[in-house]
């Protein structure tokens, strides 16, 4: 009895880690905005996201979208010009979104910065940015795109967004930083 009660936590514990539940609740605890305009700041990222869904699934795959008081960004590559603007048209047609900002750059399959390389690169950002206990980290968002590091959220204070450009840049291997970062003060 006492292997199934630990095998049960254990499983528990392991899914909640996967999916991101601890991130979203530690996220909504550190966030300064109310639950009701996190909950519809949500409701705008799952609508668009199921947007992408019903056209292509490689739409949903090369997009990255978040929603901050209902002002939403996007972040990705995009294969042609009818997938970019599917990208924008999707998020704009949301009920609740004030206004739509974006960073795509052209999909580049013979870069040397292949998904595996990104993927290493943006861990290696977010520990840094996570390790720096004077930056916000859980509101910086990166996605990296061909070795290039986008940062993107709202951080507490201005000195932040410097601090976060700077362990972007520290990263051996990022070939540029893009910066949306916006302070609360």
């Amino acid at each position: 009895m006492k292997k199934l009660l630990l095998f049960l936590i254990t499983s528990f514990t392991v899914i909640f880690i996967t999916t991101g539940c601890v991130n979203k609740i530690y996220s909504a605890f550190v966030d300064e905005r109310n639950v009701k305009t996190i909950a519809k700041d949500t409701s705008i990222e799952l609508e668009i996201q199921n947007k992408l869904t019903q056209k292509k699934s490689k739409d949903l795959l090369a997009l990255s979208v978040t929603s901050y008081e209902g002002n939403v960004f996007l972040v990705g590559e995009y294969e042609n010009k009818d997938q970019k603007q599917r990208f924008l048209d999707s998020a704009k047609k949301v009920e609740g979104v004030k206004s739509v900002k974006s960073y795509f750059i052209k999909e580049n399959k013979n870069h040397p910065c292949d998904t595996t390389k990104d993927i290493k690169l943006t861990t290696k950002v977010k520990t840094k940015l996570i390790g720096d206990k004077n930056i916000w980290s859980t509101n910086v968002h990166v996605s990296t795109m061909q070795c290039q590091v986008v940062l993107w959220g709202t951080v507490g204070k201005r000195d932040e967004i410097t601090k976060s450009i700077n362990h972007a840049k520290s990263v051996k291997g990022v070939r540029s930083v893009k910066s949306f970062l916006k302070s609360k003060k």
